[in-house]
């Protein structure tokens, strides 16, 4: 996803002289090429991530389209206060890259794990919040936020997520994706398990389960309409996530069904518990740990239709 993210962020700026990238003292291997093409239009800004917060709304209250990048939850939760009263009381043009989010460096310990960042970030007045499926949708949610739209949150994975859409989609902000068609139950994904639930669903057809798959790119501002429909055509969801089971999309989905669905909705989140792992490993391995995979999908879907039986 970063690779898709800094391809379309250098296209747009050789187009468009407002657009600047802001980073950390990090991503060398990947933003070297923007920094020598662009250099009036890059800034490292050190190990100062609130001062980085700062000056992109500078910049931006002076006319510029500013990136900020850095890893899990160094550009956003370091620097929240300065999001919360900089960037969004003033709904600069900001958009704050976080790569590697979820258990993407998982064997560096809770300080690089992006597992409440949707939660907060979302809860942000005027802060948009993406998290792309693979990188077809990171490349079409970079251009749309590099028109200038106001505060966004763009959460990304940290590298090799592979491409899910065998042909090219229409990325809306605020519409989800439908990958699958399906009839018994839906599984809405955010972000990158999208891969993950996309083979969960195939083996559900084989047991004869038809599954409608959402990519549910856009946390904020979520497709009401999408969870409704699936709400009403499936009577069951199951929201899959790499972040924490408070607040995140399994915690908006629930808000929309229990405030608008028209009837009853069976309804489960397959997320992360609200704790610190004691577990250290590679992103697969602590996926595997708290059922992130595709048998942990299934089971979690068979156990949801008995319940609807």
């Amino acid at each position: 996803m970063r690779t898709a993210f800094i391809e379309t962020l250098t296209q747009t700026a050789e187009k468009d002289p407002r657009i600047m990238l802001l980073v950390g003292d990090l991503g060398f291997g990947v933003v070297t090429e923007f920094a020598k093409r662009f250099p009036d239009q890059f800034v490292n800004v050190g190990v100062a991530e609130q001062n980085m917060a700062g000056i992109a709304t500078g910049l931006a209250l002076s006319g510029k389209i500013v990136f900020t990048y850095s890893i899990a939850n160094f550009p956003i939760l370091r620097c929240l206060e300065q999001l919360r009263n900089d960037v969004c009381y003033h709904q600069a043009n900001v958009v704050s890259v976080s790569v590697g989010c979820g258990f993407s460096y998982g064997a560096l310990g809770m300080t690089h794990h992006g597992t409440e960042d949707i939660a907060i970030m979302r809860t942000l007045p005027h802060m948009t919040t993406i998290a792309p499926g693979d990188p077809i949708e990171t490349r079409a949610a970079t251009a749309e936020t590099a028109k200038g739209i106001g505060p966004v949150f763009l959460r990304l994975g940290r590298a090799g997520e592979p491409v899910v859409h065998n042909h090219q989609v229409r990325w809306e902000l605020g519409k989800a994706i439908t990958v699958n068609e399906g009839s018994d139950v839906t599984l809405i994904s955010t972000g990158a398990m999208l891969k993950t639930t996309v083979d969960a669903a195939s083996a559900l057809f084989e047991k004869g389960i038809k599954a409608r798959v959402l990519s549910m790119h856009t946390l904020k501002p979520i497709d009401k309409k999408a969870i409704l429909d699936a709400a009403r055509e499936t009577g069951g969801i199951l929201t899959i996530e790499e972040h924490s089971h408070i607040g995140g999309l399994g915690g908006a989905v629930a808000e929309i069904i229990a405030e608008e669905a028209e009837k009853k909705v069976w309804f489960k989140r397959v997320a992360l518990p609200s704790e610190f792992t004691r577990h250290v490993g590679n992103q697969d391995y602590l996926r595997g740990i708290y059922g992130l995979t595709v048998d942990g999908i299934v089971g979690n879907t068979i156990a949801l239709l008995k319940r609807m039986d």
